[in-house]
């Protein structure tokens, strides 16, 4: 059928956009479905006091951290400049359509954020794993039911912040994020923080805190050290997952907690 034609049936039944089915029947992969609905105008960016402990918190030894040191690329970050004047609904379509890096290819959708985008606390991790690529919302599964459970020892509920990781899609077999795959989603990111303008920053794991502060330090040399993110306080803490590995780190991450907690009071 000739395309105007087709066109013109749609806007009749109001239909305002149509994802074709492949030949056979077979519908169109999620990846897919976000490419078409991805307008011709908008091009995706080319490479370039100490209160009582909570429940889940348990007394034990002090921790150890192996640290790796992050190589920075030689690549130039993404270009910002009208990134930065995008709002949440062009910003989560300009994400959706992106691919600046190859991390495109493999993805089910990209993982934009969620919460509350007014919100006081945003809490940054490093990367979406296999759940958060199924569902499209970071920090599900058992990482996120530890964090959820860590705001609310603070008095939180998980919809009062507002949730983003420093990358966008899944790295395959959840490895670490590479330098130059940070660098291309930052100016999401940086869009982010500038929207939602939290008074607290809540970095969560090596790679959210060395990315988002500039630092190649260990999560352990960094937590309980004042850091800014331009005027925005940064606490430094484990990411839930490590948590998880690691119970015995929690006892440190209650005190991140408490940092955070204070912060929000002033």
């Amino acid at each position: 059928m000739d395309e105007g034609l087709r066109r013109q049936y749609l806007d009749a039944m109001g239909i305002e956009s149509w994802v074709p089915r492949r030949s056979g029947g077979n519908p169109l992969t999620v990846n897919e479905r976000q490419a078409a609905a991805c307008p011709p105008d908008v091009k995706p960016l080319q490479p370039e006091a100490s209160p009582s402990p909570p429940l889940w918190l348990e007394e034990v030894p002090p921790p150890t951290e192996e640290w790796v040191p992050l190589e920075m690329p030689p690549t130039e970050p993404a270009p910002e400049a009208d990134i930065a004047s995008l709002d949440w609904p062009a910003l989560a379509q300009r994400v959706s359509c992106c691919t600046a890096c190859e991390l495109h290819a493999g993805r089910r959708q990209a993982v934009f954020g969620v919460g509350n985008r007014s919100a006081n606390l945003m809490v940054i991790g490093e990367a979406p794993g296999a759940e958060e690529d199924r569902q499209g919302e970071p920090f599900v599964g058992r990482a996120g039911q530890l964090l959820n459970a860590m705001l609310l020892a603070i008095g939180l509920q998980r919809a009062q912040v507002y949730i983003a990781n420093i990358l966008k899609c899944r790295p395959p077999g959840n490895r670490d994020p590479r330098p130059e795959e940070a660098l291309r989603c930052e100016p999401y990111l940086r869009r982010q923080i500038a929207l939602v303008q939290p008074r607290v920053i809540l970095a969560v794991g090596r790679i959210a805190a060395q990315n988002l502060l500039k630092s190649q330090e260990a999560v352990g040399k960094m937590r309980g050290r004042p850091f800014r993110f331009g005027e925005i306080p940064v606490v430094v803490s484990y990411h839930p997952a490590y948590l998880l590995r690691s119970p015995d780190q929690k006892v440190r991450a209650w005190q991140d907690l408490q940092q955070v907690a204070a912060l929000l009071k002033d």
